[in-house]
């Protein structure tokens, strides 16, 4: 066995990830691979284009690119790459969810140092929350069943990899910028004999935002306190350990500006709004055209019938440890959170306890030829909420749940052809407390070309459980009872091919990504029980949902000091109506310029968005969308083509301070522009989520980082 066969063979088992499975065999693994990087530059297997050199295709984004972007949260991190995007989700709070491969955010997982700790619950806030600081790497692993651990990643994987401190480290960020945003940071590192720790908190503020003036806001307003814990300790009886600990506490407040949100919520009557304001606003200030009948329909609710109100906090611990044990490894990962959410949608109201257990144990031992690796796992999720309808009648639990799911899995990997090809093959095994016993395989083969190009091919299968909260568009709300006929987990097919070429200077990946989603979960609020009481009903679609799609992603070193990146990507979606609700783009250009010499360091990044077919998306099931302004004409069918970029400078003053700039969005493109994000159905009914567009205008931002 060579030596080149022996490193592969211990990093590229995929999935199981820090301290649930062999680190070396892993797609998120702790270990890096063998490759070159210069400092100044990022090259290696973390510039745009590359891979890292494991079995699984495995993007990673380094630390260094992460501080370079200004990125305060994982959204933010991740955002604007081909193949991965942030989606907003509501006008009004901002839910926003990562999409990969243009496959809905609830297919996502997000990995803390390789262990399942969110949901679609702790998700559609949470994901704004999750610190950034202290990371070595996000590796983003796309295609389902790509993770061992994560079977219900039906789009795949974003794994945080937390950085072990080898030196002392005490660093400080603050910046101001515009519309109110305020932000201070802190992230302290101690390596000690025989372990470390590290400390870091944040402080994030930012002023709701009205672009066009009608006095609802089209940018949510947030005030968001983090910290986190983290402790690594190199021997604990034979183990070596890594521990985190994260709290968080953040109040959002869209619709009615203003912080004071308990005058807010008990505002119910009157019209503060200026329903006129914007492309084709209402010729009433006090309220909108019926479009069925052309009659006036006044507003009477407020300022709390068009804002919404959501406080988070969230507390969660994940650890994990690995040993030596005989001729193989014993690894060992525990995670738990307990998730509160109290929300206010437009009079109604939600509050929703979680509590997540995560454990695994698994062992890897080479036989003969073969790297062998098993495991069983086991995780816990429950969800508790009541509330009231925007009438005010008590709801109590219409969307609890307990998922109890044990798990087993086995995975064989192998090289043949003198290293050249390398193979291997899983099996994973769930016993879901609600849908039974489901089985996951997967196939994953890698062949090198040449020691600079390689092929990639994967195939394989995964599932998720529906829970019934935010499937869709606020399903859960203003509705007394849910009514559930969903009787069989999300199911995925999918299958992807990756050619990937890097060298000194150039680093480019094509790829290729095919999903069928079948058993679609869809939630219908607009029904009625048999008293004519409210219900929203929980289904599956009759008919699977398939996107496919190609993307490019490459970058060349011009210079030691000068790189530029490009990208693109293509999709065609086939799905029924009702179930891809938010608009996605056919096509997407990406276009980017980093420059790091001497003292400064600046960037820029172009993203140039397609047209959406908002008829096809936003349809109701009659072939084209039901959706009008509020003067009474219809919305737009077509999105248009539109451009955001973002620049940033960082000038070095010396080794312990630099002074930064930037502006997000320079070009001020922004929906309201063109078209209002709120909307009324045909009868007068009024909605916030005709999105296709930025939500915010240009960001301004300056900043100072101070090494002490």
């Amino acid at each position: 066995m060579t030596k080149r066969s022996l490193a592969l063979r211990r990093s590229q088992l995929p999935g199981m990830a820090v301290f649930a499975v062999v680190v070396s065999t892993l797609a998120h693994s702790e270990t890096l691979p063998s490759v070159t990087i210069d400092a100044r530059t990022n090259q290696g297997s973390m510039r745009p284009g590359a891979l890292h050199d494991e079995l699984v295709r495995t993007e990673s984004i380094s630390a260094r690119s992460i501080e370079r972007s200004g990125a305060t949260n994982v959204n933010e991190a991740v955002d604007k790459q081909p193949g991965i995007a942030v989606q907003v989700e509501c006008s009004i709070c901002n839910v926003r969810n990562v999409l990969l491969n243009n496959l809905p955010g609830r297919y996502t997982t997000l990995l803390i140092d390789g262990i399942p700790i969110y949901s679609s619950v702790s998700s559609a806030y949470g994901l704004d929350s999750v610190s950034v600081d202290g990371l070595e790497r996000i590796d983003i692993a796309r295609g389902a069943g790509a993770s061992l651990i994560a079977p219900e990643a039906l789009a795949g994987t974003v794994n945080l990899v937390t950085k072990r401190p080898t030196e002392p480290v005490a660093k400080l960020r603050t910046q101001a910028g515009s519309f109110g945003s305020r932000l201070a940071e802190t992230y302290l590192a101690k390596p000690l004999d025989g372990g470390a720790f590290t400390v870091s908190g944040s402080y994030n503020r930012h002023d709701s935002v009205d672009a066009n003036g009608d006095g609802i806001s089209e940018y949510t307003g947030y005030d968001r306190r983090m910290l986190g814990i983290g402790g690594f300790v190199d021997d604990l009886g034979g183990f070596k350990v890594r521990s985190r600990i994260d709290l968080v506490d953040e109040k959002r407040g869209g619709g009615a500006l203003g912080r004071d949100y308990g005058a807010i919520k008990a505002s119910n009557s009157g019209n503060p709004f200026n329903f006129t304001r914007g492309p084709n606003g209402s010729p009433f200030v006090d309220g909108w055209v019926v479009p069925e009948n052309g009659e006036f329909k006044p507003y009477d609710s407020g300022r709390g019938g068009f804002s919404e109100i959501i406080f988070t906090k969230r507390s969660q611990l994940v650890a994990s440890g690995e040993r030596r044990l005989g001729d193989g490894k014993l690894r060992l990962a525990f995670g738990a959170a307990h998730h509160q959410q109290d929300s206010f949608y437009e009079l109604a109201t939600y509050v929703g306890d979680q509590k997540q257990y995560y454990a695994e144990a698994s062992y890897q031992l080479p036989v003969g030829t073969w790297l062998l690796t098993s495991g069983a796992s086991y995780r816990y999720e429950n969800l508790r909420s009541h509330g009231s309808t925007n009438a005010g009648v008590p709801v109590n639990g219409i969307d609890n749940y307990t998922f109890k799911v044990p798990g087993a899995f086995f995975q064989a990997y192998r090289s043949f052809l003198d290293d050249a090809l390398e193979v291997n093959a899983s099996m994973r095994y769930d016993k879901h407390s609600a849908y039974g016993g489901i089985a996951s395989p997967r196939f994953n083969a890698l062949y090198h070309h040449t020691p600079m190009l390689a092929s990639r091919f994967s195939v394989g299968k995964g599932f998720r459980a529906p829970t019934s909260f935010f499937e869709q568009d606020h399903g859960i709300l203003d509705t007394l009872r849910i009514d559930r006929r969903i009787t069989k987990p999300e199911i995925s097919h999918n299958l992807g091919y990756a050619l990937n070429y890097a060298d000194d200077r150039l680093a480019v990946t094509a790829s290729y990504n095919f999903n069928r989603i079948k058993n679609f979960a869809l939630l219908d609020p607009g029904q009625f029980d048999a008293n004519g009481e409210p219900i929203t009903v929980f289904t599956s679609a009759t008919r699977p949902v398939t996107v496919q799609g190609v993307d490019l992603n490459l970058s060349y070193q011009l210079t030691p000091a000068l790189t530029v990146s490009g990208g693109g990507e293509l999709y065609t979606y086939r799905f029924p109506a009702g179930t891809l609700i938010f608009a996605r783009p056919k096509a997407k250009a990406f276009f980017g310029l980093d420059y790091e010499g001497g003292a400064w360091d600046l960037s820029a990044k172009l993203v140039v968005t397609g047209p959406m077919d908002l008829n096809r998306f936003h349809d109701d099931g009659s072939g084209s969308q039901n959706r009008f302004n509020f003067d009474g004409t219809t919305k737009r069918t077509k999105s248009p083509t539109f451009a955001t970029l973002d620049v940033r400078a960082e000038y070095a003053v010396n080794s312990r301070l630099s002074l930064y700039a930037g502006a997000d969005n320079l070009f001020n493109y922004r929906q309201s522009k063109k078209e209002s994000f709120l909307w009324v159905s045909s009868n007068g009914a009024q909605d916030v989520t005709h999105l296709w567009g930025p939500n915010r205008g240009r960001f301004l931002y300056a900043g100072a980082k101070f090494t002490l």
